[in-house]
């Protein structure tokens, strides 16, 4: 298991994700306890992207229960279709938010929160167990190629 990352020097995102996921995939690669793999994921996305906040939201009974994370305290429990990632989590597809004030429901665990996007992340039945969520500090900061880029690494964990 290697114990650092090696990220390109550039902005170009695409570039980033292209490096970084095989890295992820190696890191996690025979290390069959999920929430160890779940924090270093969310670790290595912060890292690489510098984004505001990174982490997981686990599906526990009937709710989405704070997972592993990199950033500022977050909220530790929403309910299904609340929120984006519980909108992300009952709609079983990523939602992309330019803008969180414009995200009807939107549950603000952090006012410096400006943008976000939510993962959805099934199980080997199909399932959604989990949502990487990922805020930026910044306005319409994400693109398709952080959706791309994220649920890549979103079906490395669907492993475990």
């Amino acid at each position: 298991m290697a114990e650092t990352l090696h990220i390109p020097q550039t902005t170009n995102r695409q570039a980033i994700y292209e490096s970084l996921i095989p890295q992820i995939a190696a890191l996690v690669e025979g290390e069959p306890d999920l929430v160890a793999n779940l924090a270093n994921i969310a670790a290595a996305l912060k890292e690489a992207f510098g984004f505001f906040w990174v982490g997981f939201y686990l599906k526990k009974e009937n709710q989405l229960v704070l997972g592993p994370f990199q950033g500022p305290i977050a909220c530790t429990r929403i309910t299904f279709g609340k929120g984006v990632c519980g909108a992300a989590y009952t709609r079983q597809e990523t939602i992309l938010v330019p803008d969180v004030e414009q995200f009807p429901g939107h549950i603000a665990c952090s006012s410096a929160s400006q943008s976000e996007v939510v993962v959805p992340v099934f199980d080997r039945d199909g399932n959604v167990s989990m949502v990487l969520d990922v805020d930026s500090d910044q306005l319409d900061d994400f693109s398709e190629v952080d959706v791309n880029g994220l649920e890549q690494i979103a079906k490395l964990i669907t492993n475990f």
